[in-house]
């Protein structure tokens, strides 16, 4: 048997029922089923989810996991095929095709100290862990009958390790600073970060800094420069007292060395023989060693053991898991949906601590609340309106860090990882700012966000008629609105023989503009300005449509068609032809009318042409619905439910993105989903359950979502909210944001609710 089919079989072992009585505290049966290990299978980042069990709360600067990889861009530092941990590891990538930032590993050991990664290896097996958002644990083959027990817990900002050696070793400790890094996809294109490591035994810390940021090669010119100053910090410090210590680089090892610099640098502490048990506690930080030290102190204060530090994470999760109960759902259900609800509140994640930031736009530290980890291009379809329903106490805050990003780079961000990354298109944090005013979030600058995003709209990106803006350039300004400078004022289109995924370009603008256009509205702009921006989002898309081939395409600066399979951003012709997500009605009239339309949807489905695992075809199946067509969308949505998760580790296709995968499955098992996210609106699609009780924040009244027989009827025979009928198959916010009574009639047969 495999290993990977082996491990499939032990999995049902491999799960929070394993958990010690004393870290179940506080019950939870939501957070029971979480499986951290859904989304890490597979040998290629949109095979395998990308996702790590990793243990911190929601939205955690730092998360800590096993480490079994050297991780770097489409390589996550936990992979569940692996047979051998190198450490544990306090990570910053926010996603597998992200790099690592300031990352800092915690190694445990016997014998010789050994620093470098392949040497330092431990074996494991997989029936040993036992894994939850809260607490890790593992049994480690430290070679001739040793084992070394390995616990882990985290708050925010600080990594809480406990390691049990055997009783006649004398175990040591090592804090890795700097390692070589691959900036690339290529794990030839190796750096070596600089940083420091100090040793202070009187305290038992072992303090350090390292220069790592594994996307550096991709930020915008204009920031790299202040980009390069970025350090990461950390000090970790231990209860028990060093019987040695010293500094390793580059292999050598210097005993009684307390302090040193440069590349391939770790420092470590060794115990007296009999020292069973080590607690360590580190403290990370994006400003400083001090305030490193202060988070460790403000989080997990000396004498705190790991069984309250994991009680107090998990709590957390419980806080917001425990908001939704389901009836009717299968144990694998509940794995598959508590466990998307976990994935979906980890990001953007804080860069914020003790009331202030670190920016590396402006190598500043600054008052106030910040975030990153922003994969927009992804997340605003689904995973925003998610947050704002069930995090709506943080999204004014990560509102406002945007906008901070914005006064300090002069652009809001697309993909901020630490900086901005000019990774993927448009300028989607208009849609983030202008959803939140349509759905009346409060808590953050609107004039502000207005200039910011209206800047979008309005101001294209230096040298951009002679700038491609390829899929990770190097070495060009702020990307934004590539091509903004031609596509309105000369043809309505983003040129492809000018600019990279023109096509793709031309649509999301559109859509953006749509997003500007509500805002002005929400915010009482110009109508002269509500205008501008409401005629370029109907016009633009269509200037690509085919009325030869009824597809979209690219087309170049002189008009012609660019071809096919020109200008798309992972996606194509198929997908792309129906994202005109805010214009759904002049869509379906430019094939043909809602009949013709929805026999383009079939055979978009039958052909094979909807790819789950990549975001542009996430609101095609719901498109039937706004075509007459609802007993279809509830097909299709049942149909990629089954299809695209699991609660195994290959449970997720494509890749989490920071939450829009899971996002698409919550959404759609509550049984409806925002295909246009700005209009403040959601479609009607199939609920999965028999009764969702939800209990929103700061709403004392729950929402209930009732359909009786949903697991085997998935069609609609008729909805009511609050006692109201509804008729068609759209749901705005408003009717269900404050709590709400919602019902559905499930039937086995489709049914004429909402058209055939």
């Amino acid at each position: 048997m495999s290993k990977t089919s082996a491990f499939l079989v032990l999995l049902a072992s491999v799960s929070a029922s394993k958990l010690p009585p004393s870290f179940s505290i506080p019950k939870s049966d939501a957070v029971d089923h979480v499986n951290a290990l859904i989304g890490n299978g597979g040998d290629t980042p949109n095979g395998s989810g990308g996702m790590i069990p990793s243990t911190a709360p929601p939205f955690a600067m730092t998360r800590w996991v096993a480490q079994t990889h050297e991780n770097y861009v489409s390589v996550t530092p936990y992979n569940y095929t692996a047979s051998n941990i190198h450490g544990f590891q306090g990570t910053h990538q926010p996603a597998i095709w992200m790099g690592e930032s300031a990352q800092v590993v915690v190694v445990p050991g016997i014998g010789d100290v050994k620093s470098k990664f392949e040497d330092r290896a431990l074996k494991f097996s997989n029936a040993t862990e036992v894994i939850s958002p809260s607490y890790y644990s593992v049994d480690l083959d430290a070679g001739n009958g040793n084992k070394i027990l390995a616990e882990q817990s985290a708050t925010s900002r600080v990594g809480h390790l406990r390691f049990t050696f055997p009783q006649s070793e004398e175990g040591f400790v090592l804090l890795e600073a700097t390692r070589p890094t691959v900036i690339t996809s290529t794990p030839t294109n190796i750096t070596y970060p600089l940083g420091s490591i100090a040793i202070d035994p009187t305290h038992r810390e072992i303090t350090g800094s390292n220069s790592e940021r594994q996307d550096w090669i991709i930020t915008p010119t204009p920031t790299a420069a202040n980009a390069s100053h970025f350090r990461g910090y950390f000090c970790a410090r231990f209860d028990a007292p060093f019987a040695e210590w010293g500094i390793v680089q580059n292999g050598s090892t210097a005993a009684g060395t307390t302090a040193g610099d440069g590349s391939l640098l770790s420092g470590y502490a060794r115990f007296a023989a009999g020292t069973r048990t080590v607690n360590v506690r580190v403290g990370v930080s994006f400003i400083s060693v001090a305030q490193a030290r202060r988070n460790l102190d403000n989080e997990i204060s000396d004498g705190v053991s790991l069984e309250e530090t994991a009680r107090r994470t998990r709590a957390a999760w419980a806080e917001k898991l425990d908001r939704i109960t389901l009836e009717g759902a299968s144990e694998a259900d509940k794995e598959v949906f508590y466990t998307a609800f976990f994935h979906s509140l980890q990001f953007p994640y804080e860069q914020d601590e003790d009331g202030h930031y670190y920016s590396a736009y402006d190598n500043q530290v600054h008052k106030g609340q910040s975030y990153t980890g922003y994969s927009i291009w992804d997340t605003f379809r689904a995973e925003w309106a998610w947050l704002i329903l069930f995090a709506p106490e943080r999204v004014p805050a990560m509102i406002t860090s945007m906008l901070q990003d914005y006064q300090q780079s002069g652009w809001l961000p697309m993909w901020k990882n630490i900086v901005e990354t000019n990774i993927m298109v448009g300028t989607h944090a208009d849609s983030l700012v202008a959803e939140a005013v349509v759905k009346g979030v409060k808590g953050f600058d609107t004039d502000l966000a207005w200039e910011a995003a209206y800047k979008d709209g309005v101001v294209p990106p230096e040298n951009d008629r002679n700038t491609t803006y390829s899929d990770r350039e190097e070495n060009v300004g702020y990307e934004v609105r590539a091509g903004l400078s031609s596509v309105y004022a000369d043809n309505g289109w983003v040129a492809d023989d000018v600019h990279s995924e023109s096509a793709s370009r031309t649509l999301d603008y559109a859509y953006d503009d749509y997003a500007l256009y509500r805002l002005a509205g929400a915010l009482g702009k110009p109508a002269e300005i509500v205008t501008m921006l409401y005629d370029r989002a109907m016009t633009a898309p269509f200037t690509l449509f085919n009325n030869a081939t009824g597809f979209m395409e690219a087309r170049n600066a002189d008009g012609g068609w660019a071809g096919p399979d020109a200008g798309w951003t992972e996606g194509d012709k198929w997908a792309y032809t129906f994202d005109v997500v805010h214009d759904i009605p002049a869509l379906a009239r430019h094939r043909g009318g809602n009949v013709s339309f929805v026999s383009s949807l079939d055979a978009h489905f039958d052909g094979g042409h909807n790819d789950h695992s990549n975001e542009p075809s996430h609101h095609i199946p719901y498109l039937y619905a706004l075509a007459g067509a609802a007993s279809k969308t509830q097909e299709r949505v049942r149909e990629i439910a089954k299809a695209n998760y699991n609660n195994t580790p290959v449970g997720l296709s494509g890749n989490e993105d920071c939450g829009q995968m899971s996002a698409w499955y919550l959404f759609s098992a509550l049984g409806f989903y925002p295909v246009n996210p700005a209009s403040g609106e959601y479609v009607v699609g199939s609920p999965f359950f028999d009764k969702v009780t939800v209990n929103l924040p700061s709403h004392p009244k729950p929402l209930t979502i009732t359909a009786k027989g949903a697991p085997s009827a998935k069609y609609i025979r008729g909805l009511t909210i609050d006692d109201q009928t509804v008729g068609s198959p759209v749901i705005r916010h408003e009717q269900i944001a404050a709590g709400a009574d919602v019902r559905f009639e499930m039937s086995e047969v489709p049914e004429t609710w909402g058209g055939r």
